[in-house]
């Protein structure tokens, strides 16, 4: 069973004032368990529609998405919210964080809803934001961060749960290039040394150069996929 990422004939339109829009056509591609994958294109190539699909966030209109061994089509409210919980972690550009609260009480969010105690959430989002080097700055509220720890705080509730893909959505595209080098950094560091499936959207060429494989879509269809050399992927330390 491949437990990382397999899409097979997946199709996927729009209606757009009145119109009939196809995002996705017909795509196939699979995405190794463990690897680091960056995803990019131009505007419109369905680059941000591919992470959804993948994320469950949207269906396919035709074709099947299977993640981590799971199709998820066949997936439907509470089994697909609890699926999604349990094995995707999101990560955005805009950091998506609660400003009233903490960085500690933000990583804890995902664990809301599961049965662990209180103290036992707290555990595990400090020992997120550890994982993150932050967790000196636990109490600390995002209005109080850098955008560049905001982003890492972002990704500590995105492993909170120990999801086995993160979905990366142009995770540096409000940083600058330093505090970006740390983000690509630690995604390197959870794929290489938690192995982590990453998929990450990005426009920026310095960025995809961190991950192992670079998957090229255009107007909704598969291009090339590169090889990243190992030395390039390794990355210089932040």
């Amino acid at each position: 069973m491949n437990e990382g990422i397999l899409l097979q004939g997946v199709t996927k339109t729009y209606s757009r004032g009145g119109e009939e829009l196809r995002v996705l056509d017909n795509l196939d591609l699979t995405m190794d368990e463990g690897r680091f994958y960056a995803l990019m294109g131009p505007s419109g190539s369905g680059k941000t529609t591919l992470l959804n699909l993948v994320g469950g966030l949207d269906l396919p209109d035709s074709g099947s998405v299977q993640v981590a061994g799971q199709d998820i089509r066949s997936l439907r409210g509470a089994a697909l919210s609890a699926w999604r919980a349990r094995s995707v972690g999101f990560v955005f550009q805009g950091f998506n964080l609660i400003p009233v609260l903490s960085a500690l009480e933000n990583v804890a969010l995902p664990l809301a809803l599961t049965p662990l105690s209180r103290k036992e959430r707290r555990r595990h989002a400090l020992a997120a934001l550890d994982l993150v080097d932050l967790g000196d700055r636990a109490g600390h509220r995002p209005g109080q961060l850098s955008g560049g720890q905001e982003q890492r705080v972002a990704i500590a509730r995105a492993i909170v749960t120990d999801p086995k893909v993160l979905l990366c959505d142009e995770p540096t595209g409000d940083l600058d290039r330093a505090a970006a080098d740390q983000v690509l950094a630690l995604l390197q560091r959870l794929n290489g040394e938690m192995k982590k499936t990453v998929l990450m959207v990005t426009h920026d060429a310095a960025a995809a150069a961190r991950a192992q494989r670079i998957v090229h879509l255009d107007k909704g269809r598969l291009g090339s996929i590169e090889e990243v050399q190992a030395e390039q992927a390794a990355g210089a330390k932040p």
